[in-house]
C-alpha cells in the first residue's frame, strides 16, 4: 500500500519523506490556504518546491469547475513536472476533463468521491486515482470503509486499473483498517502516519532492554 501525505507544510512533507515510507503528497486549496500560501505564482512555486522534496505522486488540484477551465489548469500544472497528478473533483466537467487526460497521459486524481457509483464513473473514464473520503462520511454517522469495500469489489470485478486513494484519514486505525481491505493508497497527516510507530510495549520493552543493558555495562 501506497502512504502519501495530506498537507502542504514543507517540514512535514520532509519529516515523512526521511522516514522512508513516503510515495507521494496531496494538496488541496485548504492546505495551501493553512500554511498561508496565497496568489496563482507562490502557490505554482510550492508545488515545485514539493515535487523536490518526494520522488512521486504530487496531487495539485484544479480550481475551475468548467471543462475548458479545468483542462487549461490540469495541462499547466501537469507542464511543472513530471511527478504532478491532476487532481480533479467528480463533477460532470470533471469527469469529461479526466477522460481528456487521460487520452494524453496525464494522470488524474479525482477526488471528492462519496459513492460506489461515483467510483465506478471515474474508473470508466480512465482516472489514476479515486479519493473516496472516508472520514467525512464517518463525521456523519456512515461508515466509510463500507465505501472502500464496495469499490475495491466493483474495481476487482471488472479489473479497473484505477487505484483506490483513502482519503480524510482520521487515525492510524483508519490506516490500518485501508490496509486490510485493500486499498491501494492511504493519504492521512503526519500524526497518523507517525502514530503506526507507537505502542506502549515497545516503549516499555526498550526502556527494559536499556536498562539491563546499563547494568550489565556496570552503569
Amino acid at each position: 500500500m501506497k502512504f502519501f501525505i495530506d498537507t502542504a507544510n514543507l517540514d512535514q512533507i520532509k519529516e515523512a519523506q526521511d522516514l522512508g515510507v513516503l510515495d507521494g503528497v496531496t494538496t488541496n486549496p485548504s492546505l495551501m490556504a493553512k500554511e498561508g500560501i496565497t496568489g496563482d505564482e507562490n502557490v505554482i512555486n510550492h508545488y515545485k518546491a514539493i515535487c523536490e522534496i518526494v520522488d512521486d505522486n504530487v496531487s495539485a488540484e484544479v480550481i475551475a469547475t468548467d471543462y475548458d477551465g479545468i483542462v487549461k489548469e490540469g495541462e499547466a500544472l501537469a507542464a511543472l513536472n513530471p511527478k504532478i497528478v491532476v487532481k480533479v473533483p467528480m463533477i460532470k466537467e470533471g469527469l469529461k476533463a479526466i477522460k481528456y487526460f487521460s487520452s494524453k497521459g496525464i494522470r488524474t486524481n479525482c477526488t471528492l468521491i462519496f459513492s460506489p457509483a461515483q467510483a465506478l464513473l471515474a474508473a470508466k473514464a480512465g482516472a489514476t486515482y479515486v479519493s473516496p473520503f472516508l472520514g467525512r462520511l464517518d463525521d456523519i454517522s456512515t461508515d466509510g470503509l463500507t465505501l472502500i469495500e464496495d469499490i475495491r469489489l466493483i474495481f476487482d470485478n471488472y479489473g479497473f486499473e484505477t487505484q483506490i486513494l483513502a482519503a480524510s484519514i482520521r487515525g492510524p486505525l483508519h490506516i490500518v483498517s485501508c490496509a486490510k481491505i485493500g486499498a491501494d493508497v492511504i493519504t492521512a497527516p503526519l500524526s497518523a502516519i507517525t502514530g503506526l510507530l507507537k505502542h506502549p510495549l515497545t516503549d516499555t520493552g526498550l526502556a527494559t532492554f536499556l536498562a539491563d543493558h546499563a547494568k550489565a555495562a556496570g552503569k
